[in-house]
């Protein structure tokens, strides 16, 4: 009977893995770093999403590694990471460039081009939340701004523990509570935002 759960937490640091039986009993846990943040300059931080699937692989099998029963024991994967990250896919679902994670600050004009086009009160009433640098919106504004090269080759947008959860089933998902972190989602209405949508020039 499949009845072990196992999870995975993709942190800024590394990547955590655990199993635990119906008793919540740890029957393994490891951990793999990942490499070092890159900052490019003072407020930036960059990690590559790939590093985080490298990392994911590491930690689940030193997990699994003293666990007898098998994978096949395993009912249920679960995941939690860092919130706000932006991954940028192409149409071959290759990583267009480092993901800007949520503790970068670079994002200081697209906050106050936010701020200027919506309101902050109206931004506010729309997302629940102001408009501020770690939000995952004003990440995908700088690298239109700046990169519009690699604007250009974007075609999907992930959280950094969705794109590891992708790398592991081919399924595109987000949930409510990272969602509600990116400053695109309507809170109140549980779907994405169409007026944030629309007046950024964001393609749903």
């Amino acid at each position: 009977m499949a009845s072990k759960v196992l999870g995975i937490d993709v942190g800024t640091g590394g990547t955590r893995a655990v199993l635990l039986d119906q008793a919540g009993r740890v029957l393994g846990a490891a951990t793999a770093e990942h490499a070092e943040m890159a900052s490019q300059q003072l407020g930036w931080a960059e990690q590559d999403p790939r590093d985080w699937w490298r990392a994911c692989g590491l930690a689940v099998s030193q997990a699994l590694a003293n666990f007898s029963a098998g994978a096949t024991a395993i009912g249920c994967v679960g995941f939690s990471g860092q919130m706000h990250g932006a991954v940028l896919l192409d149409a071959q679902d290759e990583v267009v460039r480092p993901a800007l994670i949520w503790c970068d600050q670079r994002t200081e004009a697209q906050v106050r081009e936010l701020s200027d086009l919506f309101g902050v009160d109206r931004l506010i009433q729309l997302t629940c939340n102001p408009p501020l640098t770690n939000f995952t919106l004003t990440k995908l504004l700088w690298v239109r701004e700046n990169e519009p090269q690699n604007w250009q080759r974007v075609a999907h947008v992930m959280l950094p523990k969705d794109y590891v959860r992708f790398r592991l089933t081919a399924e595109r998902a987000i949930d409510m509570a990272d969602a509600s972190g990116t400053l695109l989602l309507d809170v109140a209405r549980r779907t994405w935002s169409a007026e944030v949508l629309s007046k950024t020039g964001i393609d749903s």
